[in-house]
């Protein structure tokens, strides 16, 4: 049976990732991205520079780009995002593009029209080699999830990618996100084969960045804070946590 320890939610909102030609078009030739924050999986990053969406019936403004940039121009949005495009794109996992419809892409220096790209990301679950043996599951299958609280769901066709290159984190949009009432650092739980799920009595959250904030909030809702790889404390949230009796625990 997969193990029951959670898994962290990573909700994606719109964006693109883009190629050197086409960013070349958008925002000047050899112009390079500018690294805003880094994101959960090792080596990318959410960049500054932001372009807009041009489709039959819409525009969508302000869509972040995605770094590194990659060989070919990958347009993400949610089912809501299609609508006010008037796009009607298929759910595929990254990288799958043949057959998907085009959209303009318009940036401060000019603007292009990929004559394919868009897809509504297939809900997915990045994992290393090392989680894949303790879930029991393998690069490629497919499993189910369950998540929330209040409006809980379980989410089926959840496609596992493993590798070691990749960090834990199950990757939703926001149409899914609100759907199950998450948000990103709140955990999920894959279903055991029986279709049991073991979720502990008391909610776990995840936090990217601890505070002393996060440490009186999950004190006053009787919360454990996990402290996933990569997560930073501050020494006094550390320091009241331990002292309130709230449990850090460092994976």
């Amino acid at each position: 049976m997969p193990s029951s320890r959670p898994i962290p939610i990573g909700v994606s909102g719109r964006h693109l990732h883009i190629s050197r030609e086409d960013l070349d078009v958008t925002f000047g030739k050899d112009y390079q991205l500018t690294e805003d924050k880094p994101l959960t999986q090792p080596g990318q990053y959410a960049a500054k520079e932001r372009v807009t969406l041009v489709g039959p019936r819409g525009v969508i403004e302000n869509v972040r780009i995605l770094g590194p940039v990659r060989s070919r121009t990958q347009v993400e949005i949610s089912f809501t995002d299609a609508r006010k495009l008037g796009l009607n794109p298929p759910i595929r996992d990254s990288g799958d593009l043949d057959n998907t419809p085009g959209i303009t892409i318009v940036g401060p220096a000019g603007s292009v029209t990929i004559p394919e790209g868009v897809i509504i990301a297939k809900r997915h679950i990045h994992m290393t080699p090392e989680d894949a043996e303790e879930y029991k599951v393998v690069d490629g299958e497919i499993v189910r999830v369950v998540c929330g609280d209040e409006r809980k769901l379980i989410f089926d066709e959840v496609l596992i990618r493993v590798s070691e290159n990749y960090r834990l984190d199950f990757h939703i949009d926001f149409d899914e996100a609100n759907s199950a009432g998450v948000k990103t650092g709140d955990l999920c739980y894959l279903l055991k084969k029986n279709g049991e799920v073991k979720v502990p009595e008391k909610r776990e959250v995840v936090r990217r960045l601890v505070t002393e904030a996060d440490v009186k909030e999950a004190e006053e809702k009787g919360l454990k804070i996990i402290l996933v790889k990569g997560t930073i404390i501050t020494p006094l949230a550390l320091e009241l946590g331990l002292s309130k009796g709230v449990i850090i625990d460092r994976r």
